[in-house]
């Protein structure tokens, strides 16, 4: 547990210096792969909503046939 603290004591000034002295507007590449992949899971849930959305608006203008029949 000691060399956990340890280990983390040493790290922790280190991310604060890199990210002070990135200047503004460096976005690395993993920043757009995370975007990318945010944009992959947005546009993913989109795709049966609109499917959904339109169903619905389709059952619902649709014109109800009942069938009768004679008895």
């Amino acid at each position: 547990m000691r060399t956990i603290a340890t280990l983390i004591g040493t790290i922790a000034p280190a991310t604060v210096y890199a990210a002070a002295a990135a200047p503004a507007g460096s976005d690395g590449i993993f920043v757009w792969i995370f975007l990318g992949f945010f944009a992959l899971i947005v546009v993913g849930q989109l795709v049966p909503a609109v499917m959904l959305i339109t169903g619905l608006i389709k059952g619902i203008t649709a014109k109800n046939e009942v069938k009768t029949e004679a008895r």
